[in-house]
């Protein structure tokens, strides 16, 4: 049948239309979610370099002016460290908290409402100095740690439920985006030329205000997670409404069918608590998966190469002044492969890139224990472990940095997937917190051979995701708990099957 080629220009023209309104959408989710989400976690890590010594002397100052005398170095010490580990620990606080705050009032607002720790924070930073008090500061740290741990868990979660399955791992994978840019944007900020100096540090801890409002701002104007609504809410209509902001005017009826295929798999069981994942026979394969790979992305290393990388810098012979903007470097190589990564982890899988990234950081970090074995005695050895180091940095970025964090989204249905997100957010800042305290003393126990643990670490968590995780690329929820099913049960008949819809509180606590 003969069709007018004006006609057909105008139907590709309205194609394209729908595809450009589907990706605006989505990818004004995605910034709003991050830039208050995993970039707040990201720059709140990274600004605290910066003002080291000015905070101690503030400490140090504040006590003279209330006592008369000068604080001890070690109570100095104390002091800083209190301000650095108060922000794990409240990140830990957030992540037991954002299971139950996504199911009571969802992804979107749980995210919103999030930002209340972040004004709070900012206006103590701000103020401290005025008031003569470095128990703002630490309650500052608490307070964005708390964020920090309610963001972490719930932006992967909403991104995931709310993204097409042929882009869900690329759409998730922008929470390491995000976490990469915050270190990255933490680190130029920091510079003493910026607010970095002596009398800018106020403003420079209070800055995680700035992407605070940016979400308040943009993030109330876009769709909650049609999972969300449809699972958990029963509401069609909204269900509806959210996945046609989000897809464009396309037919979204597939979408739709797919959606009450798993509300249907999900009738008659309740919100699962994090204890009780530990128990549920269904689950172990997920649970185990979590437990391993999410402890293996934190002891894996990455966090201590930039411990060490300022004194390799100066080896290698770059000016004092001048290793502020090589540590910049490392963070945009964690920056750069997290974007080559959400290119690529549709069509290469989440398997491939987990066990590239550790087999890499296993052969960089042999290289690098050598290399600081030999420094003191061959001269070119330093910048060997220069090089060393922005190697394992983007080894880290193409797999482990954003793979581990959508296990939880991918690997848990709907009942489950708050609780999964709690242990993950727990496991991830208690194994966060117990590296910075005992990193100093493995140290100076293992001297050059400090990367010998974290080197099997790397190993462990290769052979464990090519033997036992299963691959989740291009497959609908769906299908991967009946995946899961079978490897769970390899004897027994598959899991969830299509029932009749029923309107239920699925993940009601």
């Amino acid at each position: 049948m003969y069709r007018n080629p004006s006609c057909l220009f105008v139907e590709f023209g309205a194609g394209l239309r729908r595809a450009c309104i589907q990706g605006k959408v989505l990818l004004l989710t995605i910034c709003a979610a991050g830039i208050g989400g995993t970039f707040q976690f990201g720059y709140n890590l990274s600004i605290i370099n910066a003002p080291t010594l000015h905070i101690q002397d503030f400490t140090n100052e504040t006590w003279w002016a209330r006592t008369g005398q000068p604080l001890p170095d070690h109570l100095v010490l104390l002091v800083w460290s209190l301000i650095v580990s108060l922000y794990p620990l409240g990140g830990l606080f957030g992540a037991l908290l954002a299971g139950p705050l996504a199911i009571k009032l969802g992804r979107k607002k749980s995210l919103l409402v999030n930002n209340v720790f972040v004004v709070a924070a900012a206006i103590l930073f701000g103020f401290s100095r005025r008031a003569g008090s470095f128990e703002m500061i630490m309650l500052g740290r608490l307070l964005v740690g708390v964020s920090a741990g309610v963001s972490m868990n719930v932006q992967p979660m909403y991104l995931g439920e709310s993204a097409p399955k042929e882009l869900r791992g690329a759409v998730a994978m922008t929470s390491a985006i995000f976490t990469a840019l915050g270190v990255v944007m933490g680190q130029v900020v920091g510079l003493r030329e910026l607010l970095g100096g002596p009398q800018a540090w106020p403003l420079l801890l209070a800055s995680c205000l700035v992407p605070g409002l940016l979400q308040l701002a943009s993030l109330p104007l876009l769709p909650e997670s049609p999972r969300y609504l449809l699972i958990d809410c029963g509401d069609t209509e909204a269900c509806l409404a959210a996945l046609q902001r989000l897809r464009g005017p396309a037919d979204v009826a597939g979408e739709l069918a797919e959606l009450e295929q798993e509300r249907a798999a999900c009738r008659d069981r309740r919100a699962r608590r994090p204890w009780e994942l530990f128990r549920e026979r269904a689950l172990r394969r997920q649970v185990a998966s979590l437990v391993v790979l999410g402890s293996a992305m934190e002891l894996c290393g990455n966090d201590t190469v930039y411990a060490y990388a300022s004194g390799v810098f100066r080896e290698a012979g770059i000016p004092e002044e001048k290793v502020q903007y090589a540590i910049i470097g490392t963070g945009s190589c964690e920056l750069l492969t997290a974007f080559v990564s959400c290119v690529v982890i549709e069509r290469l899988g989440r398997r491939v890139l987990l066990m590239g990234g550790y087999c890499l950081m296993t052969c960089w970090g042999s290289v690098f224990t050598v290399a600081l074995y030999l420094q003191s005695s061959i001269p070119w050895m330093p910048y060997l472990a220069m090089s060393c180091i922005f190697a394992f940095i983007l080894s880290f970025g193409i797999g482990p940095a954003g793979v581990t964090g959508i296990l939880a989204t991918e690997l848990f249905d709907q009942t489950a997937r708050p609780a999964a997100y709690m242990v993950s957010g727990a496991l991830m800042w208690t194994m966060l917190f117990l590296v910075g305290l005992g990193f100093p003393f493995i140290m100076e126990g293992l001297s050059h051979f400090i990367y010998v643990p974290f080197l099997g670490v790397c190993v462990c968590g290769a052979i464990y995701t090519g033997f036992f995780l299963p691959e989740t690329k291009g497959k609908t929820f769906l299908e991967i708990s009946e995946e899961l099913h079978r490897l769970n049960f390899p004897r027994k008949s598959p899991g969830p099957t299509w029932r009749d819809p029923e309107v239920i509180l699925s993940t009601e606590l």
